[in-house]
């Protein structure tokens, strides 16, 4: 085998072993999306794309390679005579089959170029899906969280509402108990008034009859003053 095959061979056998490696069940999706993410191959993804389109053009030159080799053994004939027809036909057989291996080897190495390439695509969608899947599940708890505070929120305020109702009427109750001890005081104050118009005008009523009572008294006493008078006269002309 020559060397270019043995290159390609080898690169073959690192597919393989790197398809395996992205295939085993127990190395998640974000680890591998973390080591695709890595700091190193983003430094290196630039030229590893460069790389990575020569060797796919170098891998499709191959292939053509090997397709006309194998075309050109498959349709070649021999003509000479039995002896020498025995070993041009082994020799034609092993270079078919030398063509035929390196049309095979090619083909797979270019055909697992492109599964690997699809599957770090799919890995890297799945990566991301699950990403967004636990972002919308935080946030669909935080939705949940949130609407709970609100009913917590709306049941406190219910009650505050309720607690405030019941304060109302219990002010409105002790609003009318205010009106009528409102009401009872303007009545007392008019009983007040009238019970001082009334002392009043008993008092005035009171000074009169006191007034009435000193003239009577005086009247009294000149009476008094009179009769004693007039009794004294009374008494001297009977002892005359």
């Amino acid at each position: 085998m020559s060397v270019q095959w043995t290159l390609v061979a080898v690169f073959l056998y690192a597919e393989i072993g790197f398809v395996v490696l992205l295939l085993v069940p127990f190395i998640s999706s974000k680890t591998w999306q973390k080591f695709f993410k890595s700091r190193f191959l983003r430094s290196i993804e630039s030229q590893a794309n460069l790389y990575f389109m020569v060797f796919i053009v170098i891998l499709v030159l191959l292939f053509i390679d090997s397709v006309r080799e194998m075309s050109k053994y498959t349709s070649e004939k021999v003509h000479d005579s039995d002896h020498g027809h025995l070993d041009a036909e082994l020799q034609h057989s092993m270079k078919l089959f030398r063509a035929q291996r390196n049309f095979y080897i090619a083909g797979f190495a270019l055909f697992l170029c492109l599964v690997i390439r699809r599957l770090v695509v799919l890995i890297g969608s799945q990566a991301q899906l699950e990403a967004q899947a636990e972002a919308s599940l935080r946030q669909a708890k935080g939705a949940s969280q949130h609407s709970q505070q609100l009913m917590d929120q709306m049941s406190t305020n219910s009650r505050e509402t309720l607690n405030e109702n019941e304060g109302n009427k219990k002010l409105e109750k002790q609003e009318q108990e205010l009106r009528k001890m409102r009401e009872d005081l303007a009545s007392a104050k008019e009983e007040l008034i009238r019970y001082r118009v009334n002392c009043e005008s008993m008092k005035k009523q009171a000074e009169a009859v006191s007034e009435e009572y000193d003239r009577l008294l005086v009247e009294h006493d000149k009476l008094q003053r009179e009769y004693n008078r007039l009794s004294n006269v009374d008494d001297v002309k009977k002892d005359k």
